[in-house]
């Protein structure tokens, strides 16, 4: 009979990717995650492995919750381009708010981590290619309903989102991001505006 485990493993996996989104992977020690889950070494690694592979198993998760939230902005009846803004919109909350200034934990595992790790090369690259595909597709239903105009290119627009947005949480790093990134959220705005038909 397996023994059953003393602590809730879903609590201790956000507690892990609190840490590293945080800190960063290298900055994390096993003893800072043996106390930031209150578990023992040994429980640690025959629950999750290695260091590396918590890490991982905390990017995923970071990332699930984020596609998580396309769906959430982008799902439903209405105009396509209301669920762009309410995602730019969102972004920007996000920067500004307290969370924001430890940034995004798969900008921060790109910029830490890439690429000299292929593993979390590939779950950010994956992580990206969702946003630029939920970004495409709602473009895409947006051209179909006449909210954009019909020489507009919903996937050189994705592209220029994602290059936006991702790099919006790049400046939330900085001392005082709230100046430029509501500057870019404005303009990213207005370039979806100008490609409205005439």
């Amino acid at each position: 009979m397996s023994r059953v485990k003393e602590f809730d493993v879903d609590a201790a996996c956000d507690a892990a990717l609190e840490l590293f989104w945080r800190q960063g992977y290298e900055a994390t020690s096993v003893n800072d995650l043996v106390a930031a889950l209150g578990i023992g070494k040994a429980s640690l690694y025959a629950t999750f492995g290695t260091k590396h592979e918590l890490y991982l198993t905390a990017l995923n998760r970071y990332v699930a919750r984020g596609n998580e939230r396309f769906v959430e902005d982008f799902a439903g009846p209405g105009p396509a381009l209301a669920g762009v803004r309410r995602l730019i919109e969102r972004y920007l909350t996000e920067i500004l708010g307290e969370s924001g200034r430890h940034g995004c934990f798969v900008v921060n595992a790109a910029m830490e981590m890439m690429p000299k790790d292929p593993e979390v090369a590939r779950v950010v690259e994956r992580s990206w290619d969702a946003l630029d595909l939920a970004l495409r597709m709602a473009l895409s239903r947006a051209k179909a309903q006449g909210e954009l105009d019909a020489t507009a290119d919903p996937e050189a627009l994705a592209g220029f989102l994602l290059t936006v947005l991702q790099g919006m949480r790049v400046l939330s790093k900085g001392p005082d991001p709230a100046p430029r990134a509501r500057a870019t959220a404005k303009q990213a705005i207005a370039v979806l505006e100008a490609a409205r038909p005439r």
